[in-house]
């Protein structure tokens, strides 16, 4: 196969997407061990591995594109916030993020719990057996059905969205002759500094039941009437892919104070408070998340703080952590389609896969990085955008990288950090079928999440 450079325009000092200018970086064929999982390196033919497995025999085998994700990586991952927050706090593993059998088996086997945000959530974790004390239940807007399904199985906890769900919980834990444990999701009027349609502690927004005007304390009163519901405490999300702490510094301040206007109104000092998740991951070698070490000893210094000045207990502390586990753990492997260049401006390179496998480019103006991940190359380096198959123009994986002028038809590229919500959130857009999900360790692969086929798809088709 021939592998002639494509002419691109300008390949130094490049010019990004937003007017911006960036050098290209000094080795196309490293890996930023902050934005690619533990195992992941470069055999002597140059092609990379991942739990000394390569990615030519995994595409071979699996098919592109394809989740490939790291399990080794999980695992210590998963062990590092278990280990950081001790035996003395919670870490719930936020299923949306990515949820498999499998994943709730290592969670399980790692001491961790588990959240989840619909019925199929909690059927996943069900089913491949986590405990039901260990699970707590999510949502805006649970049904009627969800609700009695996860107090039958004795859920650990059901966090509490609004005024309704708290009557709704207390009266089917009621007709189930249960006391269904529960939390009260407060908005603390703390916008993360993050992309605005993941910043949901501002009071704006659909999740959980404002401290402004005293609709938090009100929540608390109803639900310690309510016979059917055991409030142990009040839960925080502050918004995602967050990596200033001073968010949850705020947030911990008004959420103890209204501990504080609980005991004072009725005697009770709530065991448990939970600051939610969203810490950040790398994405690209810009980025620099905290280590889970870091984040524990600051909440946990925050938290106790604020109990001190206001001469309370302090409580039980809970965190979920999603994408900071399973983010980082995974890449996306494709094949290069078609390579376009546009004269002056970028070549955009095609891929066969797209926003089907990761709408999180077009949704939230997402960054990402790419690398030839199928051998090394000496070209220069050259400005592209990295394309989906569907018939979208917004349909872009990667807006603005480098890789090797010398890329053709048939390399395989990845993108790394992929383990989170990229699976979760994909989708069949013009009838693709959503790729595997293949773990890797020890020199083994095995699917955890079988490849659609059409026959799926077709199987849905009654008309």
């Amino acid at each position: 196969m021939s592998r002639s450079a494509h002419p691109a325009g300008p390949r130094h000092a490049d010019v990004l997407s937003e007017g911006h200018y960036a050098a290209p970086p000094a080795d196309l064929n490293s890996l930023d061990p902050k934005v690619w999982a533990q195992t992941v390196t470069r055999d002597a033919d140059g092609a990379v591995t991942v739990g000394g497995v390569s990615v030519a025999r995994l595409a071979e085998e699996f098919g592109t594109p394809a989740y490939v994700l790291d399990e080794a990586d999980f695992r210590a991952r998963a062990r590092a916030w278990r280990t950081a927050f001790g035996q003395d706090a919670d870490v719930f593993y936020a299923g949306k993020a990515f949820l498999s059998r499998a994943v709730v088996r290592w969670l399980a086997e790692e001491g961790l719990n588990l959240d989840v945000c619909s019925g199929t959530e909690l059927a996943t974790a069900l089913s491949a057996g986590m405990p039901a004390d260990r699970i707590a239940f999510h949502g805006n807007n649970k049904s009627a059905a969800e609700i009695e399904r996860a107090v039958g199985a004795g859920v650990g906890r059901i966090v509490l969205d609004s005024f309704q769900e708290i009557a709704r919980v207390a009266h089917i834990a009621q007709s189930l002759g249960r006391r269904q444990r529960v939390q009260i999701r407060v908005t603390v009027g703390v916008e993360a500094h993050t992309h605005e349609f993941i910043a949901t502690a501002h009071e704006d927004q659909k999740f959980g039941i404002p401290l402004a005007g005293g609709q938090a304390a009100e929540a608390v009163r109803r639900a310690l009437k309510l016979d059917g519901l055991e409030l142990i405490g009040i839960h925080s999300h502050i918004g995602s892919q967050i990596f200033d702490m001073s968010g949850f510094e705020v947030a911990a301040h008004r959420v103890v104070g209204l501990l504080r206007e609980i005991r004072d109104e009725h005697g009770v000092e709530l065991p448990e408070i939970d600051l939610g998740g969203g810490l950040g991951i790398a994405y690209t070698s810009d980025d620099d998340p905290r280590e889970p070490h870091e984040i524990a000893k600051a909440l946990t210094e925050i938290v106790t703080r604020e109990c001190e000045a206001a001469r309370l207990r302090t409580p039980r502390i809970s965190v979920e952590p999603g994408r900071a586990i399973v983010g980082p753990t995974a890449f996306t492997l494709y094949e290069v389609g078609t390579i376009k260049p546009l004269e002056g401006l970028r070549t955009y390179v095609s891929v066969d896969g797209g926003m089907s496998d990761n709408i999180r480019t077009a949704l939230y103006d997402a960054e990402y990085s790419v690398a030839l991940v199928s051998r090394t190359s000496d070209a220069e380096p050259l400005l592209v955008r990295v394309v989906g198959k569907h018939c979208e123009s917004g349909d872009i994986v990667v807006k603005d990288a480098f890789l090797p002028a010398d890329l053709a038809p048939g390399d395989l590229i990845a993108v790394p950090a992929t383990g989170a919500y990229c699976r979760s959130m994909a989708s069949n857009y013009n009838h693709a079928l959503r790729p595997p999900v293949v773990a890797v360790g020890d020199g083994a692969a095995r699917v955890i999440v079988r490849r659609e086929t059409e026959d799926d798809l077709l199987r849905l088709d009654v008309g």
